[in-house]
C-alpha cells in the first residue's frame, strides 16, 4: 500500500512580473521529486496578483506543464507559436535545447488559477528540439468513479490514455474530484516518484491527513487508497526517477556546470530558439 513519507505547505512568493503563487515543490523543505523539478499553484481573484503575467523569458533543459483550472493564459514564444489555455485546459512544452516564451494573462477581471509543473528530461532529450501540446479542457478523458471523476491528463488511469504524448518522460498525471466520505483507489508504478496535492478539501491516507494546500510526497507500492472527509480535489502526478546529476541555474537545467555555462552563452548571444 503506498503511503505519505512527507507532507509539505506550499510557501508564498512571486514569480514573473510580480504573480502571486504557493512554491510547493522547489522550496527549501522539498528541492525536488525526481523527476519533477518545481510545483507552482497560482490563484486569485485579484487581477493585481496576476496581470503582469510572465513577460518574456528562456528555458532550456527541462518540460513545463501548464493545468489551467479557471481562467485564460495566452503564450506565444520566440519562434512565432502562439495559444491560449483555456479552464480546464492543458499545456505542455518541451523547452528542450531552448526556447524564450511568455505566458500572459487574457483577462482582467475574475479568479485566475491553476499550476505550473516542471519535468526533468533526462540528458539524451535535454538539446531535442522544443515543442508544445496544447489540448483543450474537452480533449482530456475523464473516468467516471464512484463518488466523481479523475480527469486523465497524463499517462493511464483504469485502462484509460490521457491526453498527453511525451515519449522523453511518461509521467501519470490525474485530476481527482470526488464527493467527501467515498474512496479513490488506483494502481501504481512502485518504480516511480510521486506525490499528492490537495487543492480542495480534506484526505486521508494511511494513517496521515492532507488538508487544501498540502502536499503528500508518496511512497509508492501496488495501490494509493485516498478517503475523502469532505468534497475534495487533488492531483495525483508520479514519474520514473531520471537519476542524473542537475545543474540548475533559473530557467537553466543541465547535467553540468559546463553545460549551464553554455545555456547563459548562447542565450545571451541570442541562439536560444
Amino acid at each position: 500500500m503506498s503511503k505519505v513519507i512527507q507532507k509539505v505547505m506550499g510557501q508564498a512568493t512571486s514569480d514573473g512580473a510580480g504573480v502571486a503563487l504557493k512554491r510547493i515543490i522547489g522550496q527549501g523543505s522539498l528541492p525536488r521529486i525526481d523527476p519533477f523539478l518545481m510545483l507552482d499553484e497560482f490563484g486569485s481573484a485579484n487581477a493585481e496578483d496576476y496581470l503582469a503575467g510572465f513577460p518574456p523569458h528562456p528555458h532550456r533543459g527541462f518540460q513545463t506543464v501548464t493545468y489551467m483550472l479557471e481562467g485564460k493564459m495566452g503564450h506565444r514564444d520566440s519562434v512565432g507559436n502562439a495559444g491560449l489555455i483555456e479552464d480546464g485546459g492543458l499545456q505542455w512544452m518541451n523547452a528542450g535545447k531552448g526556447i524564450i516564451h511568455e505566458e500572459m494573462p487574457q483577462q482582467t477581471q475574475g479568479v485566475m488559477r491553476g499550476f505550473q509543473l516542471w519535468v526533468n528530461l533526462p540528458a539524451s532529450e535535454k538539446m531535442s528540439d522544443p515543442g508544445y501540446q496544447d489540448i483543450p479542457a474537452q480533449a482530456i478523458p475523464e473516468v467516471i468513479i464512484a463518488g466523481g471523476k479523475v480527469r486523465v491528463l497524463a499517462g493511464t488511469f483504469q485502462a484509460c490514455t490521457g491526453a498527453v504524448t511525451t515519449q522523453a518522460v511518461k509521467p501519470e498525471f490525474w485530476d481527482v474530484h470526488l464527493a467527501k466520505h467515498n474512496t479513490f483507489t488506483a494502481d501504481m508504478h512502485s518504480q516511480h516518484n510521486g506525490f499528492i496535492y490537495v487543492y480542495e478539501g480534506r484526505v486521508t491516507i494511511g494513517e496521515h491527513d492532507l488538508q487544501k494546500g498540502e502536499l503528500g510526497r508518496l511512497s509508492l507500492r501496488d495501490t494509493l487508497t485516498v478517503f475523502t472527509q469532505t468534497d475534495s480535489r487533488f492531483i495525483v502526478v508520479t514519474g520514473k526517477p531520471i537519476n542524473e546529476p542537475i545543474v540548475q541555474y533559473g530557467p537553466f537545467v543541465m547535467n553540468t556546470q559546463d553545460e549551464i555555462e553554455q545555456a547563459i552563452q548562447d542565450f545571451q548571444a541570442g541562439r536560444l530558439a
